[in-house]
């Protein structure tokens, strides 16, 4: 997940039991270094956006299976990442949905193209008010929409190529995996 030779770790430490704290004397923080050579800190203070999103999307995937939960909901996960390591993200995201019901809020074809199934979400307005609409995508549109995501305003018969290739190298991904 573009992460390499980073590290993660929990560090615990007990407050003064004179402070007196609503929730306990321990408190609890996750470190990280995202770099090789880099000291760890607390992930609030040195993580990116590209960095928590990802982190959390390891988190989500490491534990999907030690829970009940049956929807996972990602908003804009791949916020801040880009290229491969979107690719990368969807792929965790499928496999994730292999097991669980994934939700997720992208704008990046990578991650979109990766889906099992594939949802436009769309807000009109007639000045007055504000509508937003969901439909279901077909095969046809999902190439369309991946097309519309890969080359802005306007797609041509490349774009549609490359967004079929994607889509389809998605699937093809996914049958060779156990």
């Amino acid at each position: 997940m573009g992460l390499k030779g980073g590290v993660f770790g929990v560090a615990l430490h007990t407050v003064d039991p004179d402070q007196g704290v609503s929730h306990g004397i321990d408190q609890c923080s996750f470190q990280v270094s995202a770099n090789p050579g880099q000291p760890t800190a607390a992930l609030a203070k040195v993580a990116s956006g590209g960095e928590l999103s990802r982190i959390s999307l390891a988190i989500q995937v490491a534990t999907a299976n030690c829970g009940i939960v049956p929807t996972l909901i990602f908003d804009e996960v791949d916020v801040g990442i880009g290229g491969a390591i979107a690719e990368i993200v969807g792929k965790l995201l499928r496999q994730v949905g292999k097991e669980k019901q994934v939700l997720c809020v992208t704008h990046l074809p990578q991650v979109a193209s990766q889906a099992h199934h594939q949802l436009l979400v769309e807000k009109s307005s007639d000045g007055k008010t504000t509508q937003t609409s969901i439909s279901t995508l077909d095969e046809k549109a999902r190439i369309q929409e991946v097309a519309r995501m890969l080359g802005g305003q306007t797609i041509t018969e490349h774009t549609l190529a490359h967004a079929s290739e994607m889509i389809s190298q998605a699937h093809f991904d996914s049958a060779k995996q156990p």
